[in-house]
Order: structure tokens, then sequence, then C-alpha cells
């Protein structure tokens, strides 16, 4: 393997910190370029030439300039404005939305009354037409009344039996009654 020139037994010369300390030479004169007043101090790790490990030194920070601070400050009341403004809106929809519901609930309880009304109505008249069928009883008329009480709509029971023999029957005794048999007279 030495004859590649790969020497990956070398333990002296670490690549990353190499690498790190080179370029943390070359930022450090772009760092000198720029001279700011009133300068905070602040922490950062860098790395010596000689080991790879870190050593803590201090860094400068620049101050903001005034333009961002001023639009900070702006940018800060302009959203408060927008809070205070959604905040308002929430408030009226809330208010419209339960006038809406309180008229809503108006007009269902208005429905429903009418509804029990009609129903009252219609339930009267339902027994009173009942009640007249039921006085004026002549013979022959018996299928012709137990197939007005038979729904004969085959959409309408479809949970329950199948009856469509039964409503066969009634309605053919309705078209055609049962004759009774003529006794002998004695």
């Amino acid at each position: 393997m030495d004859n590649f020139g790969d020497n990956f037994d070398d333990g002296d010369v670490d690549p990353a910190a190499e690498f790190l300390a080179r370029e943390q030479t070359q930022l450090a004169g772009l760092e000198d370029d720029l001279s700011t007043p009133n300068v905070p101090i602040g922490v950062t790790q860098t790395l010596s030439n000689d080991t790879s490990s870190p050593i803590i030194a201090p860094k400068i920070e620049r101050e903001e300039p005034e333009k961002i601070k001023k639009w900070r400050e702006e940018q800060k009341t302009r959203l408060e404005e927008k809070d205070a403004d959604e905040e308002k809106k929430k408030e009226e929809l809330r208010l419209v939305a339960k006038s809406e519901l309180e008229e809503w609930y108006k007009i269902h309880k208005e429905q429903i009354a009418k509804t029990k009304d009609v129903n009252r109505e219609s339930a009267i008249n339902a027994e009173k037409q009942f009640v007249a069928e039921s006085d004026e009883i002549e013979p022959g008329t018996e299928w012709d009344r137990i197939s007005k009480l038979c729904d004969f709509n085959p959409k309408s029971s479809r949970a329950s039996k199948d009856v469509t023999r039964m409503r066969s029957i009634i309605l053919q005794l309705k078209q055609t009654p049962l004759k009774k048999p003529v006794s002998p007279a004695k």
C-alpha cells in the first residue's frame, strides 16, 4: 500500500484541524477590515495551528444599524395593529354568527310549530274521516275499507317482511268480493 503514496498512519496531522485553522486565518483578515464602534464581546471557538483542541477566544459582534432597528420597531407596531384588527374582525364575526344562529333557531322553532299544527289538523281530519266511514258499513264494502287501510306501495316497507301475496289477495277480494253461499230454505 505504500507504493501508492497513501500514508494513513501519519497521526501528527489532522486534516480537519488544518482546514479550520486556514479558514480562520483567512476570515480574521476580513474582520480586521470591518471597524465598528460600541462592540459587545461574545465568545466563540477557534482552533490553534499546532493542536486540534478548541480554544475559547472573544468574538467581536457588530451593533445593528439604525435602519434595521427602526424597521424592527415599525414591524412590531404593524404586527400589533394587525393583531388588534384581527381581534376586532373575530369579534364582529362572532356577533354576526350569534345573530344568524338566533335567527335560525327562531325560524326552526316556527317551522316546528307549523308542522305540529299541520300534523294535528291532519290527524283530526283522518280521525273524522275514519269515523264517518265506519258509520256507513254496507255489505260487500268490507274489502274496500280494508284495502284503504293497507299500504300498497312496495317501496315503503323495505325492512319488513314480504307481503306481496297478501296485497294481491286483498286487491283481488276488493275487485271481486266473496259471494255468500245461499243456504237452502228449510
